[in-house]
């Protein structure tokens, strides 16, 4: 049952895919009150969507608890998306406009993005491309340096079938000169991708498009910090303090490059007592949060 406070809305995009949002409003009698408070679009990591565990789930209604509304979008990455072939990472920045774009006709325009993991990456992605003035900061929690990278040395860990580098040879023979527009692609299962051993909680499912735009060696749209220069917004860094998927180095490094290239409003927080997921302590990731969206208070 969606409450009178929550509300499913289809949104289409720009090229044509259908996407989903759940907005959470947060209590009040008059509309013009709730649209000049800030709203977050909430964007999903990997195989996520916005009923997934964590934050993406538990986010909206502690936010609502605090008067601020949110926007949860479903984007061509939820769910299956990079098993059947439609979740290109970089055409997710479609799915970020079709929120934008919807909020801002709606009239609001005071909108914060949050990208959790993989989503932050999106984020980021589309931050760096875009600049709309009602969009006001950025809030990444548990963000690659390069999602790349990560698949990478993890493949290597556990000594994964296909490697790394087999699976690079494999998409490049599929796909062939310009992967972004072939018509061939296949589906493929990396094993020992996660663990060691062949079963399935170990294995990780792609087709061979869908891991190059996200992660092969030249998806640099995924590279957090080949994007995070060109973001002019204030952003938010979170990182739980026993992560086990994020160095403390790599929040520290993307900082660092977004400050070199002139955008001073960049701050990193970490979570005490929190993995992966910052809302395993929900008090102290919202009082970061809220400290963004009203640095006066």
């Amino acid at each position: 049952m969606i409450h009178p406070h929550q509300k499913l809305f289809r949104l289409r995009t720009r090229d044509g895919f259908m996407m989903n949002g759940h907005l959470v409003i947060k209590e009040d009698d008059l509309d013009t009150n709730i649209l000049e408070t800030p709203i977050i679009i909430e964007v999903h990591g990997l195989l996520g969507n916005f009923l997934a565990r964590g934050t993406p789930r538990l986010l909206p209604q502690a936010l609502r608890e605090r008067d601020i509304s949110s926007f949860s979008i479903n984007t061509r990455l939820a769910f299956a998306g990079q098993i059947n072939g439609r979740g290109i990472f970089d055409e997710t920045i479609h799915d970020i406009d079709a929120a934008v774009d919807f909020l801002t006709q709606e009239g609001f325009h005071h909108i914060f993005i949050l990208g959790y993991s993989l989503g932050a990456s999106m984020v980021l992605h589309w931050a760096g491309q875009r600049q709309v003035p009602n969009v006001k900061g950025l809030i990444l929690e548990g963000t690659h340096y390069a999602i790349p990278d990560t698949q990478r040395k993890r493949l290597d860990k556990w000594e994964s079938i296909p490697s790394y580098e087999e699976l690079y040879a494999q998409a490049k023979s599929i796909l062939g000169e310009d992967p972004s527009h072939s018509e061939h692609d296949e589906m493929m299962v990396i094993y020992r991708a996660r663990g060691p051993s062949r079963s399935p909680l170990h294995d990780e499912i792609f087709t061979y498009k869908t891991w190059w735009h996200m992660m092969g060696p030249e998806a640099y749209s995924a590279m957090a910090y080949k994007q995070i220069s060109r973001v002019t917004l204030p952003m938010l860094l979170l990182r739980g303090e026993h992560d086990p998927l994020i160095e403390a180095w790599e929040a520290e490094a993307l900082q660092r490059i977004a400050q070199e290239a002139g955008n001073t409003f960049v701050s990193i927080k970490e979570i005490p007592r929190a993995g992966h997921d910052c809302m395993e302590n929900p008090d102290a990731m919202l009082q970061e949060i809220l400290h963004l969206l009203r640095p006066s208070r």
